[in-house]
């Protein structure tokens, strides 16, 4: 088929899933093993390769991230039943004081959120931000919005989360650069979305305080302290960071060698620090094994559904990958005259504002630019420059199709128009100043 066909293809796909998704109000994971189907059948891919097509995008997405998932909701659950993130809370709080609570609830969000999903994240810390308010007496948008981008830069940008560390597997990044060049985004880009967009937009939107809901009192007594606290959020991020960083002085093949791969893989980083919160902390709170175990299996039940739309997600980019429409697509764009790097930023946001999902965005965009960046010999800081590059564009003007959208007005009493002056601006900001980071440290490495 010609490069045109293909092209077509590609965007009449996504157009499709956009209206299984958003009209004919099709689960997300039935319309895009469909529309994988159709893609399949419409680019000229032999019957008969595109089932095992379908199984290869499934189980390479879910061989790696099916762990990291389950693992990862166990281990932020146990945090908040345990109350290490609510004594993270407080402590920021009280140590900028009221007046700066808003720059404190940025930073609560980005440390918070990291072993947590979004949603989750935001739903055990939405709390704080009410009971602040009511105590300063600011308007809501002002302490809203730098919690949500705090939150939403980790889950952008920040190992050990599950968009990030899917994009850092398929791109094949180093994950120690991973590490690096994603706070290097995660952190201006929270206080530039944050903080001071925060600030600005306060003067124009006024938010009330929800009248049916009750602040939660912020207690410290009983709560594990603030240094172990953060120290349990940051284990798997520094014994991942230890193994990039302690390999380039140990002997390849060496004993030390493969225990440092072995601990640094994220697998076992995120395994060790569940155990650790468990043993380390929960039992020492005086938990029963049976609330233990009642805990981790809660954390499990949202992980299915997550998992499942994600493999969908990974089947979609599989058969754009084998049927021949992603290197069509990419070497379009590339011949554009796009650099690479800003080439992966749009076309996640194009991807993105379409269909909605960050997560199939991103995806969706690594289907279409590895066959192009393939043969251009990329190490691994530069396959992490440009995961961040993917994950920045994949938030980007979030609207009415995006279930985050709708999660804050829901959450906040926002209005529509009032969730696009926010939350839409907010991560418009927050994904376009992470990827500009992402492109230096391309360009750089």
């Amino acid at each position: 088929m010609s490069t045109l066909t293909l092209v077509i293809t590609a965007i009449g796909s996504v157009l499709i899933l956009l209206f299984l998704v958003m009209k004919a109000r099709m689960h997300a994971f039935v319309a895009l093993l469909l529309v994988s189907v159709g893609t399949g059948i419409f680019s000229g891919m032999p019957l008969e390769k595109i089932a095992d097509t379908m199984q290869a995008g499934m189980g390479g997405t879910l061989g790696f991230l099916a762990i990291v998932v389950a693992l990862g909701s166990m281990f932020g659950k146990v945090l908040h039943e345990t109350g290490a993130l609510d004594q993270i809370a407080t402590k920021m709080i009280k140590s900028f004081g009221e007046r700066r609570a808003f720059l404190a609830l940025g930073i609560v969000g980005l440390i918070c959120a990291l072993p947590l999903f979004f949603e989750v994240a935001v739903m055990l810390l939405i709390g704080v931000v009410f009971a602040v308010a009511r105590r300063t007496g600011d308007n809501l948008v002002k302490l809203l919005v730098p919690l949500f981008a705090g939150v939403a830069a980790a889950a952008a940008f920040l190992l050990p989360g599950p968009t990030p560390m899917l994009l850092a597997s398929q791109m094949h990044a180093d994950y120690g650069w991973m590490i690096a060049i994603g706070l290097a985004a995660a952190i201006p880009g929270m206080l530039v979305a944050g903080p001071l967009f925060g600030s600005i937009i306060s003067r124009y939107v006024t938010i009330p305080m929800p009248e049916d809901i009750a602040a939660p009192a912020l207690k410290t007594d009983a709560l594990p302290s603030f240094g172990f606290s953060v120290s349990l959020v940051l284990f798997p991020l520094i014994l991942v960071g230890l193994k990039t960083i302690g390999v380039r002085f140990v002997a390849q093949g060496s004993t030390l060698y493969r225990w440092m791969e072995l601990v640094g893989h994220p697998f076992i980083a995120i395994l060790l620090a569940c155990l650790v919160a468990i043993y380390g902390l929960a039992y020492r709170q005086g938990m029963s094994k049976d609330k233990v175990m009642g805990i981790c299996s809660a954390a499990l039940q949202p992980a299915g559904i997550i998992l499942l739309v994600t493999g969908a997600g990974g089947v979609f980019k599989q058969v754009l990958v084998d049927s021949g429409v992603g290197p069509a697509l990419g070497n379009a764009l590339i011949g554009t005259g796009l650099p690479i790097a800003v080439a992966c930023f749009v076309l996640a946001a194009a991807i993105r504002i379409i269909q909605g999902s960050a997560t199939v965005a991103c995806l969706t965009t690594v289907g279409l630019v590895m066959p192009v960046i393939t043969g251009l010999g990329l190490n691994g800081a530069q396959l992490a420059a440009l995961s961040v590059c993917i994950g920045g564009g994949s938030i980007v003007c979030s609207h009415v199709n995006d279930a985050g959208f709708w999660l804050f007005g829901k959450l906040t009493g926002a209005t529509e128009l009032q969730t696009l002056k926010t939350w839409t601006l907010m991560e418009t900001i927050l994904g376009t100043t992470g990827a500009l980071v992402g492109m230096v440290a391309y360009t750089l490495f």
